[in-house]
């Protein structure tokens, strides 16, 4: 008698967060690639939209410890619709600014909701996918949101060329209501508790450690986890990651208008370019990482090889990516330099994962919190670098970030816990 099959509610699953981070970067990036039309309408120089915007990150970094809390004591089902309900609200409202303040009051509570999205979102696959295929989750669900970064600017403009970029916010606030909902009705804290998942789906998953419910949420281990040397080399790590991504989130769009003189339409499309490659290696990343480390046996080296590599090819991409004359010369740089950045994306959240475990929400939202730190930063120091120095030592500022976060990436062990 043949045994039946496993069910496949694990990649339902998956599925669902891909499409959360989709969303959720469509709702963070439509604000870069709508920063040039916003700072004519609004009057602001770089240096203050760069304050405004940057107001995302200074919550998005402070909010992130209380948001993986959240996702780890009462699960990531309920805490990441309500965030998905908060931040789409205020996208929305973002739609309703009347100048740099209020711009910057809207992005403030915006990052207010995002904060518990990336580690509600890790936390929720800790008992759905096996521990092998940790890698490869993370890398498939940041995969969609690189690809939110792709479509948005094409989308962007297009919807600005036919209607004021205020309908663009209230349209991608009302989108992410709704998926807040289909998340709730469909997704499950435990396997356990889905209807579609069968025995055999679940012995797959025992895999993960995480066989059975915990008797009783257990307190997160603090003490613990910010004694962790490992961790703060993650974290640190992360804080330049989020340093040259915000730069590309952010500014790419003004760069490209006014280094590289492209019209609206055209800028439209060349910023998709490097989030369609990043898209790939996202996924790539975290694929490699798990396949390395089963072939050497070693999470170690399978995991860091793939970040040394990532942020040495994002490093050395982003100087002839300004440098070169030929403007499809410098796109194919900076496409080439985020790729090997993106690279690293997933190995950074397995990681967490792998040092957090059940956990892994309060940990990954350290890592986070360090990396928006970066981004926020970011925000405001590219305008200033852009301003008085010119474009292109925001970018080369960026590539040392890349080298040097290359260099703490041989300081971790994900074998070590942190709980």
């Amino acid at each position: 008698m043949r045994s039946m099959a496993a069910s496949r509610v694990r990649y339902r699953v998956l599925g669902l967060t891909f499409f959360t981070a989709f969303i959720m970067y469509m709702d963070r990036v439509c604000m870069g690639t709508a920063t040039p039309t916003i700072m004519k309408e609004f009057g602001l120089s770089k240096i203050q939209m760069g304050w405004s915007t940057s107001a995302f990150n200074w919550a998005y970094a402070l909010f992130q410890v209380p948001g993986g809390w959240m996702a780890d004591r009462y699960g990531a089902r309920a805490v990441l619709a309500g965030a998905m309900i908060w931040w789409s609200v205020f996208t929305a409202v973002t739609g309703a600014a009347a100048g740099g303040l209020s711009l910057a009051l809207a992005r403030f509570f915006f990052g207010m909701g995002e904060a518990a999205a990336f580690p509600g979102a890790s936390r929720s696959l800790v008992r759905w996918l096996p521990a092998a295929q940790r890698g490869f989750g993370q890398g498939f669900q940041h995969a969609g949101s690189r690809l939110g970064f792709a479509v948005t600017p094409l989308l962007v403009v297009f919807l600005i060329g036919r209607m004021s970029w205020r309908w663009v916010f209230y349209g991608f606030g009302a989108v992410g209501i709704v998926w807040a909902a289909i998340w709730y009705i469909y997704y499950r804290n435990y396997p356990q508790d889905h209807r579609g998942v069968n025995r055999q789906e679940l012995d797959l998953l025992a895999a993960s450690g995480f066989a059975a419910k915990p008797p009783a949420a257990a307190a997160v281990p603090w003490s613990r986890i910010l004694a962790s040397r490992d961790l703060w080399f993650l974290s640190s790590m992360y804080f330049c990651y989020g340093w040259v991504l915000w730069m590309y989130i952010q500014w790419l769009p003004t760069y490209l208008q006014e280094a590289r003189h492209l019209s609206l339409a055209k800028m439209g499309l060349a910023a998709s370019v490097p989030g369609l490659a990043a898209t790939l290696t996202n996924v790539l990343g975290g694929w490699i990482s798990d396949h390395l480390a089963r072939r050497w046996s070693d999470l170690r080296r399978g995991r860091l090889f793939v970040s040394m590599v990532g942020f040495t090819i994002a490093g050395a991409g982003m100087i002839p990516g300004v440098l070169a004359d030929d403007f499809a010369t410098g796109l194919l740089c900076l496409t080439l330099a985020l790729a090997g950045l993106e690279l690293t994306v997933a190995v950074s959240w397995a990681i967490c994962l792998d040092i957090g475990g059940d956990f892994s929400g309060s940990v990954s939202a350290v890592m986070n919190t360090l990396g928006n730190i970066g981004g926020a930063l970011s925000a405001v120091a590219i305008p200033y670098l852009a301003t008085h120095l010119g474009w292109n030592w925001a970018f080369l500022t960026a590539s040392v970030m890349c080298l040097v976060a290359a260099v703490l990436a041989t300081r971790i062990d994900p074998r070590s816990s942190a709980v």
